[in-house]
């Protein structure tokens, strides 16, 4: 994560305006009436924990970092390397439209900036990424409402239950009480896991053995209303975007939700696996489409994922990117930081 905020007070918004949004991935907002609270960070992950993490992302996008970055040793700035440097960007799934973008804007400040040295236009490549992608770059914020009503969906294999499952813990982190609701009704894996997972870590999870799924997300919400719970986590069915029925399926749970709150959902988040490439920019689009998605968490970037599909998501259907996963573990899911992503893609 970033480096955490100060402690700043928060007053009632009817003697105050609402305080601005910290830079801290997940911010929690507690109301309040008569009362001033606080705005208190999450910890920051231990510096080996947050080292090791970051090597492990350089570590995924290692093939397209030295695709990249073997372009500049020694070159001459001219068309052979744009050339080259567009055959690199299209290999790594940023995509015609970003690839093009980031060539026209990287010659224009070459020649605005009369540059004449391969390691400047690196430097001028790695700015132009990261204003590409700092637009993604938004925080997760709690407290707006309680419950928070959170709908999850992504294709099979995503990682979208285990990503479930790291994301309750993030938030309990920051003090957030969670009530996982099983929507998967398709898969009994699915709900084995998360019930497992909610007895080991003591988070309600609702189920059902089969039936609508619309229920279940109703109930839950109900449930979260009753007990006074932060957050509701609604799990989804994996389908593809192609398999139009379950994609209505996935417009009537979102309807069903807004009957139980009329505010919610309050976030419609899509879990993509970051080795699909221009597949996941599909995924985002259709989903995007059908939900109105407010966000995105992109896993398993610590395999063979190619990282510019990320440029392409960007360009093309910039949701905001929440998070990003290089592995197993719980603090293997990260705040998503254009910087540090640009600079593991240029190492």
């Amino acid at each position: 994560m970033v480096s955490a905020p100060a402690v700043a007070p928060v007053a009632a918004p009817t003697v105050a305006p609402a305080p601005p949004v910290l830079p801290e991935a997940v911010l929690p907002i507690e109301d309040a009436v008569e009362e001033e609270v606080e705005i208190v960070a999450a910890p920051e992950p231990e510096p080996e924990v947050k080292r090791s993490w970051l090597s492990r992302l350089k570590a995924g996008l290692s093939k397209t970092s030295s695709n990249l970055t073997t372009l500049f040793v020694g070159a001459r700035i001219d068309d052979d390397l744009y050339e080259e440097l567009e055959s690199a960007l299209l290999v790594s799934d940023a995509g015609v439209e970003a690839t093009q973008w980031l060539l026209d804007e990287l010659k224009k400040k070459v020649k605005a900036e009369r540059l004449t040295e391969a390691a400047q236009v690196r430097t001028a490549l790695r700015t132009l990424l990261i204003d590409l992608l700092q637009p993604l770059q938004r925080p997760l914020v709690l407290g707006r409402d309680k419950p928070l009503v959170m709908m999850i969906a992504g294709v099979n294999g995503a990682g979208k239950t285990t990503t479930i499952g790291k994301l309750a813990l993030h938030l309990q982190a920051h003090g957030q009480s969670v009530l996982l609701a099983a929507g998967d009704t398709f898969r009994a894996a699915a709900r084995e896991q998360l019930a497992v997972w909610g007895e080991r870590n003591n988070v309600q999870v609702i189920a059902q053995e089969s039936g609508d799924p619309a229920a279940v997300a109703y109930d839950s919400v109900h449930s979260a209303q009753a007990r006074g719970t932060h957050v509701v986590m609604v799990d989804t069915a994996g389908r593809l975007p192609t398999q139009l029925h379950l994609m209505d399926e996935l417009k009537k749970i979102k309807r069903v939700i807004a009957k139980a709150m009329s505010s919610a959902p309050h976030e419609v988040l899509l879990v993509i696996d970051g080795n699909t490439g221009q597949n996941a920019l599909a995924q985002v689009k259709a989903f995007d489409d059908a939900l109105g998605l407010t966000g995105l968490v992109v896993t398993k970037l610590d395999g063979t994922a190619k990282g510019g599909i990320l440029a392409a998501i960007a360009k093309t259907r910039p949701v905001p990117l929440y998070f990003i996963g290089v592995g197993e573990k719980i603090e293997d899911l990260q705040p998503f930081n254009a910087t540090e992503f640009v600079d593991a893609l240029l190492s």
